[in-house]
């Protein structure tokens, strides 16, 4: 099959920008983690890698919000943000135009996706490249979810897309790698900045874990925001790469509520079926 790898990781800004504010102890176990994830990308020798990525208004405003959208150029720029707050520097990542426009064509039939020549990448997508792939050399296909603006995708919806994800590579003979970024709970540029609602985050990877991220689709926007802040919708992320391997075990390499970076920060991997 070609799906080779499935990972997803939190991208906090603070966890490239400022990893010395963390209780050492918690930064150590997560970077663990993250070299982990980075073992596991390498072993399964990936020609590219689709990552799903939350928006964070820099491609999109409220006069143009998809749901969904492919990014399908022959490169793209990033960081957006500056690097000497989020210490990546600023690079060109290669895309894989290719192969993302075959995507788009063939997610279309189910999902109403939109495309793009021109994506630029924020934390959201370089935070976890600087640390999986620093050497940019892997060529990405972003797909962006949005995880920002009302009205936003259904977690069920996400799920499904997922699903259409995974049916649509697993024809492909090139090999892919999946990586779905976003935090868990997090109150972003709030006065509740800071809080992480651990037991919320727990029993998310739980269902991760254990297959069973389906279910937690049966949550509503107003109960994922009420009970773990308006930046745990980033969550769709996940949703997406849990319904694009439905059923598979996870295993969760790392989980730390990291409150001087703002959120609960996991890292985690789904085995694909052989």
């Amino acid at each position: 099959m070609s799906i080779v790898a499935a990972l997803a990781a939190g991208h906090s800004p603070g966890i490239t920008g400022w990893p010395e504010h963390a209780p050492s102890e918690q930064a150590e176990r997560f970077f663990k983690g993250y070299e982990k994830l980075r073992e596991t990308l390498i072993a399964g020798r990936p020609d590219m890698l689709v990552v799903i990525t939350p928006e964070h208004w820099a491609n999109f405003f409220l006069n143009n919000m998809p749901a969904f959208c492919i990014g399908v150029g022959e490169e793209f720029a990033g960081p957006l943000e500056d690097p000497k707050f989020l210490r990546v520097p600023k690079t060109k990542v290669p895309g894989a135009p290719g192969p993302a426009r075959k995507l788009f064509e063939a997610m279309s039939q189910e999902i109403d996706l939109a495309f793009s020549e021109e994506l630029i990448l924020d934390h959201g997508t370089m935070v976890p490249l600087h640390l999986l792939t620093p050497q940019m050399n892997l060529p990405v296909i972003p797909l962006i979810v949005n995880c920002l603006a009302h009205p936003m995708p259904p977690l069920r919806r996400c799920y499904r897309m997922g699903e259409v994800l995974g049916e649509t590579v697993r024809a492909w003979p090139e090999r892919v790698a999946l990586l779905a970024t976003g935090g868990l709970s997090h109150w972003p540029a709030m006065l509740e900045a800071g809080r992480i609602n651990v037991e919320f985050d727990q029993e998310f990877l739980r269902l991760f874990q254990e297959g069973k991220a389906k279910e937690f689709a049966r949550k509503t926007d107003v109960e994922v925001e009420s009970q773990a802040g308006p930046g745990a919708h980033e969550i769709r992320t996940w949703m997406v790469l849990a319904g694009a391997l439905e059923g598979m075990k996870g295993e969760i390499l790392a989980y730390e509520p990291v409150k001087a970076w703002a959120t609960g920060c996991a890292v985690a991997s789904l085995q694909p079926a052989q």
